[in-house]
């Protein structure tokens, strides 16, 4: 009796259901309708897309400002406002500008997008580049994202996409970079290709820099940057302005990035956001620039108050910015002493060659082609400016003259007008481009004419007490240079 009951008994699992029914479920009908209407209800909900205001600052741009806009117009994530601010200008920017006024709509990979170009005649602006910025900023500041593009760059067209992804992922980050090259087509001359050559390598070279420090970067260079407008409203709040960007500084765009770092923001340079931005084809047009951008580094480095800028020599923002200069005083004490010694054992038949010199030059070409293989648009120029050897010798000691030049006009403390001068230069104006050149051969003239006034005995022991010296830190400058290009870029690209 026991076992027919056992035989005739239902097994019920352990979840109290039987055996059999375990893992059925029937679908409830209603459930199964309401389910496609329920999704296409979560897809047409609004999603919070950030708002981007782009601030154009244009100073005689005709050439230019129709190529930025169109690369504006091409991105694939476009601003929601473009304004151009058109300040000081004598040529035909207003009128080029003005053909591009209004609204934009074009459909993207995500769908169709619209903007607004709104072209501004400021006129006579005292400010300068500092008030096209400041106006632009009192057009966007409603938005979440001021978007700062100069009116001689052109991004790829994801630029945009990367940079307000990175910015908007992270509430920390107050201000984001682009990955600046500089843009070598339509050159003209074997001086303009040199020099934009050197340009690009230095670029490369500095973006490498910042994206192996945490992609930290200790300037949001005004070329193409986003920023947080709560940020640009916290460093106006802590720093006492009614403006983000201020007029004291020669480079307006590292002190607004030392003023954002001090806010408590981060400030970082883009993975994969790209633009390209105009180079200097002349001499006197680089020398112009290069010293005023040095200009404004010293000014935010030396310690103490000139004007209204505070200087903030420790501040992490420019311990890049020393190492640099650094550098630069090694490179030029290496080259100096090499030439000098070199003359001087060569006058008294002291001279006598050693394969060890050949490393410090084999090394220089390591890190060049290095650097070169680093950028993400390298040609054949960037690995014939690397392997020659010679035109990257060259641009170093063009750089030499223009960090001499900014140092001396620091510390003469002459009043002027670096942006006046920039601007002078690129009209193909001035001579004050060729003042390192004269300086360094007056150098060497008089180093020569003490030479020959001191005894055979004292030059030997000169030589004899020089020559180690020199050695020493040429091996130190060596061993650095190997590292460098010895070391991994973990897949970035400058």
């Amino acid at each position: 009796m026991n076992a027919d009951r056992r035989e005739g008994t239902q097994q019920v699992s352990a979840a109290g259901m039987p055996a059999s029914q375990e893992y059925v479920r029937t679908p409830d009908p209603h459930l199964i309708a309401y389910e496609s209407e329920f999704l296409d209800a979560v897809d047409e909900l609004p999603t919070y897309r950030p708002t981007v205001g782009c601030v154009i600052p244009a100073y005689n741009e005709a050439e230019t400002i129709s190529g930025v806009l169109d690369s504006l117009l091409h991105q694939t994530r476009l601003p929601d406002t473009i304004h151009v601010i058109i300040n000081n200008s004598s040529d035909d920017s207003v009128e080029i500008a003005s053909h591009y006024a209004g609204p934009h709509t074009r459909m993207t990979a995500s769908g169709e997008q619209s903007t607004v170009i709104y072209v501004h005649d400021i006129g006579k602006n005292p400010d300068k580049k500092v008030g096209a910025l400041n106006y632009g900023y009192s057009l966007v500041e409603h938005m979440d994202f001021l978007l700062g593009v100069d009116g001689d760059t052109t991004p790829e067209p994801d630029a945009i996409e990367h940079l307000v992804a990175e910015i908007a992922s992270d509430d920390r980050i107050g201000g984001i970079s682009a990955i600046y090259s500089i843009d070598d087509s339509a050159l003209d001359g074997p001086m303009a290709k040199f020099l934009i050559a050197g340009q690009r390598a230095q670029f490369s070279a500095f973006n490498m820099q910042n994206l192996l420090k945490g992609r930290n970067m200790a300037v949001l260079g005004g070329q193409f940057s986003i920023f947080q407008t709560q940020a640009l409203r916290d460093v106006m709040r802590d720093s006492h302005q009614r403006t983000p960007w201020v007029k004291d500084s020669e480079v307006e765009d590292s002190l607004l990035s030392l003023q954002i770092k001090s806010a408590g923001y981060l400030t970082k340079i883009s993975a994969r956001g790209r633009a390209h931005v105009g180079g200097m084809t002349t001499l006197r047009s680089l020398d112009a620039q290069q010293v005023k951008w040095n200009f404004g580094a010293i000014d935010l480095m030396w310690p103490g108050q000139r004007g209204d800028t505070k200087g903030q020599p420790l501040h992490p923002n420019l311990r890049l910015r020393w190492f640099e200069h650094m550098s630069m005083v090694g490179n030029m004490a290496t080259r100096f002493g090499f030439l000098l010694l070199l003359g001087g054992a060569l006058s008294i038949n002291a001279f006598v060659f050693s394969p060890w010199w050949l490393l410090p030059p084999l090394a220089a070409v390591l890190l060049n082609v290095r650097v070169a293989s680093s950028m993400a648009f390298a040609n054949r120029r960037d690995y014939l400016f690397a392997l020659l050897m010679a035109p990257a010798e060259i641009y170093m000691w063009i750089r030499m003259g223009h960090f001499v030049r900014a140092w001396l006009k620091f510390f003469s403390r002459q009043q002027t007008d670096n942006w006046a001068a920039q601007a002078k230069a690129e009209r193909g104006k001035g001579i004050a481009w060729m003042y390192p050149f004269v300086g360094f051969a007056l150098i060497f003239v008089v180093a020569a004419v003490g030479w020959v006034q001191l005894p055979i005995q004292q030059q030997s022991d000169l030589l004899a007490a020089a020559w180690p010296v020199l050695g020493m830190i040429t091996v130190l400058q060596t061993v650095w240079m190997l590292i460098k290009g010895s070391k991994s870029y973990r897949g970035y690209k400058a």
